[in-house]
């Protein structure tokens, strides 16, 4: 097979990735990350994810690139408290798999575009993973991507994957590469598990230390050798988009779906009251939106509005389609400065370069950075670099 991979060098340490059970020490307390399978929330999940937020950390969520979703300012201790909520709100069906449920879904699948609806994939896959306790295993970055066709999701770097070819078709992706392999719908989330055991089992074979597919020694190469079936010529796949849908979008039902930009990717616990309140679910997506789905066409306006006043951007040419930015000051002790603020004054001012995406970075180190072609705005001690 090709590879559009890179081989990175082996880790040093154990996974740290933080849980919501396993969190990590920041500089305005624990940080704890929910595991959000296809980005989808229900209604009454929203409502207690909001009330965690108030009444245990800092008032608000964090959409991840990877369309979980973090909460931030706990108090030491305050995950116990926070693993109850979320288990009878149906948000921790494992406590030993919770860091491994990293799956990413097409956004809209199953409403408009795409050749299949790939929900059916998120709830199978999550079941299959909670299922197999060896699975436990996988490193807290592995990432799985279900992409229905429409090529949003299958270049966001991850490890194993699924791509509809057709609605009868599907390709199995190991780290951003066709491997070859294919499977009827109906099979294809048996075939991911396998690559995800393929992967557990070549990682033992290299020494136990890597945290993503692209980490190991030809890597995609090894783990597609370990599953069964025949292969057909890789096919060259779509790249990432540099921006995910904003707007309304047309369902294919008649009703209407609303993604919304929310800056920097903080969802405040009153906004995620007012979400639960207009739909019945959302759909979180990696560009740090979420969708308001199955809008009735007289709901729409009234809906955008409201939400338009929280600070929500429908607008695609918004900087904030472009801008992201690390923690920075007070939340990391690594960073040089409030880059949040910084880039929101950026944006305030109508300093943001017509076209350019950029991220602002306290540190070296980058974090939170997007994929692909993105000018970075560094701290340092005289101010900020960019490039």
């Amino acid at each position: 097979m090709t590879s559009a991979a890179r081989t990175s060098s082996p880790r040093q340490r154990a996974d740290a990735c933080p849980g919501a059970l396993q969190t990590h020490s920041a500089a305005d307390g624990e940080l704890a990350r929910v595991r959000v399978p296809g980005g989808v929330l229900t209604a009454p999940q929203l409502r207690a994810l909001a009330a965690a937020a108030r009444d245990l950390g800092d008032g608000a969520l964090e959409l991840t690139s990877r369309g979980n979703l973090q909460l931030r300012g706990l108090a030491p201790g305050a995950s116990a408290a926070l693993g109850e909520r979320l288990a009878a709100a149906g948000l921790l069906p494992s406590e030993s798999h919770e860091r491994v449920r990293n799956v990413l879904a097409s956004a809209l699948t199953g409403r408009a575009g795409g050749h299949l609806d790939a929900r059916p994939w998120v709830a199978a896959l999550d079941a299959g993973l909670c299922a197999d306790p060896a699975l436990a295993g996988l490193p807290g970055r592995f990432l799985a991507t279900l992409d229905d066709g429409r090529g949003d999701v299958t270049g966001l770097a991850g490890d194993v994957g699924l791509l509809a070819l057709s609605p009868g078709a599907v390709a199995l992706v190991l780290a951003g590469a066709d491997s070859g392999l294919r499977a009827a719908p109906a099979d294809a989330v048996g075939l991911l598990l396998a690559a995800a055991r393929a992967f557990l089992a070549e990682r033992a074979a290299q020494g136990g230390t890597a945290w993503r597919l692209a980490e190991l020694a030809d890597g995609p190469a090894r783990v597609a050798a370990r599953l069964p079936g025949p292969r057909v010529a890789p096919a060259v796949l779509p790249e990432a988009p540099a921006t995910g849908p904003v707007g309304a979008e047309a369902q294919a039902d008649g009703r209407t779906a609303l993604i919304g930009v929310l800056p920097l990717g903080r969802l405040s616990a009153a906004q995620a009251d007012l979400l639960a309140a207009l739909t019945g679910e959302v759909q979180l997506t990696p560009w740090r939106s979420v969708v308001v789905p199955d809008l009735a066409e007289d709901r729409v306006d009234d809906a955008a509005v409201d939400l338009y006043r929280t600070g929500v951007v429908f607008d695609a040419d918004s900087p904030w389609v472009r801008v992201t930015a690390c923690a920075g000051r007070p939340g990391c002790a690594r960073s040089l400065a409030d880059v949040r603020a910084d880039a929101a004054a950026a944006v305030a001012a109508g300093t943001v370069p017509d076209g350019a995406r950029l991220h602002w970075a306290g540190c070296e180190r980058r974090c939170g950075r997007p994929r692909g072609d993105v000018l970075d705005v560094v701290a340092t001690t005289d101010g900020y670099r960019i490039g």
